[in-house]
Formats: structure tokens, sequence, C-alpha cells
């Protein structure tokens, strides 16, 4: 049998989702509402979101008046994120290095959900499969952390309790990954679980694009909409065609 990769292993845990059961939502909500503003996206245009999870950001897009379609490699999320579905909003398990074979009006990835794969040529295949959703014309979205603010501001270690476990976290960082460990105890057992991200420049994001044949429009350094700035910014948000 092979071996689970991490974002397999972890993604699919309930404890992630308790881990992150308080996520900001109202920010979630206020981010999407300033973004399908700013890029004017039709009532009733087609939009995916690539790597879902729960499909908070989907729900939000959908209520807006979108047609939304979610993926998501955990199935876990995906049997959660179905219990929303509606004749406008639907959610898929998918790998999103494959195309569905399908375009869309705007292709987003959001929260930190790219750069996972160990092997380069996967991260190039996601946004390959990123680009042929993409019809003529249509919008791409990729959130992304701004790697030199976070080495700069790394918390190494800490312990968060959430509905009475203790999760230890320890964070490192070089020139190739961003890495948590996060481990824990319930009944009795012991938990180990990893979250890893290349640690990916906006330069990287430029060379890989222009492979697949997209290119960066607009830079926001925050969910407000800020503008990006390289050492302050928190958030790397780049907008495609």
């Amino acid at each position: 049998m092979t071996k689970k990769t991490w974002f397999e292993s972890w993604f699919d845990s309930p404890y992630y989702h308790i881990l992150y059961a308080d996520r900001d939502f109202k920010e979630a909500s206020d981010f999407i509402d300033k973004l399908a503003h700013h890029l004017s996206f039709t009532k009733g245009a087609s939009l995916l979101d690539v790597a879902c999870g729960r499909g908070r950001h989907a729900k939000h897009l959908n209520q807006l008046g979108y047609d939304v379609t979610g993926i998501d490699l955990s199935k876990q999320s995906i049997d959660y994120a179905k219990r929303h579905e509606n004749q406008t909003l639907r959610f898929h398990q998918h790998d999103m290095r494959k195309s569905l074979n399908k375009s869309f009006d705007g292709v987003l990835n959001l929260f930190t959900s790219f750069g996972y794969f160990e092997d380069d040529d996967d991260n190039q295949r996601v946004l390959s499969a990123f680009r042929s959703h993409l019809r003529p014309g249509g919008i791409g979205v990729i959130d992304f952390l701004n790697t030199s603010w976070v080495g700069r501001n790394l918390v190494a270690e800490e312990s968060i309790v959430k509905q009475g476990i203790r999760f230890d976290i320890k964070r490192q960082m070089d020139n190739k990954w961003i890495t948590k460990e996060i481990a824990f105890e319930t009944n009795g057992e012991q938990h180990q679980f990893q979250e890893r991200v290349r640690a990916l420049t906006l330069k990287d994001f430029e060379d890989w694009f222009a492979k697949v044949g997209l290119q960066i429009e607009t830079l926001y350094g925050d969910y407000e909409l800020s503008e990006y700035n390289p050492l302050s910014s928190k958030r790397l948000i780049m907008i495609v065609q």
C-alpha cells in the first residue's frame, strides 16, 4: 500500500477540523465579498474553487449569486461540503493536478492551498490544470502566503488547546519549505501530523505561470485587498489571466 502524503492524512483527519475550528469565517466572507466586487463577476458566473476544503469560500460565493463548483482531495471534507449542495453549488472529490475538462469564468485557489507536492512537476501540473479550467477572458485567483513576511514573523513553538486537546506546534522554514509539526495526545494515544508548503516567492510563481501561459494582472497583500508590499504584506494574492 502506498504511504499517504501529509495532506492526505492530515486534511482527512477529524483533528485537523478541531484545531482550525475557530478560523475567522467573517474575515473569509469579507474577503470573498471584496474580491467578487473588485473582479466584477456577473451574476450567475461559473466559478471553480480548487482545494475547497469544507467549502466555506464556495458556499459564500454561491450565496452571492454565482454558480460554484468546489473540488478537494479530502473525502471527509467533500462529504461535509456536499450537505450544502444545491442546483448551483456542487462539490467533487478530485485531485487538483488533473483537469476536469471543463472551463469556468473564474478559478480560485485560496488560503495557501498550493505548493504541497514534493515534486515540482506536480506543482506545475496543478497550474496546468488551473489554466485549463479558465475559459478565454476568465480570471484566476491564487491566494498564497508571503514567504518574506513569514520568515521574519515565524512563531517557532506554541501550544493551543481545542476541545480539551493540547496541540503542540513547532514551525520551521528553510529556503525550500515552510513546515509545521503538530503533536497531541487523545485517549492515551500519541498523534503527530505535519503541514508543509513550498516557500515560494513571487518570482517562482512568475516563472511557473509563464510555462502554462498565465500572467499576473494584479497583486494584493492582504484580505483587505491592500497593495502588495514584498516586505510587509502577510499575503501574496495574485490575480491572473
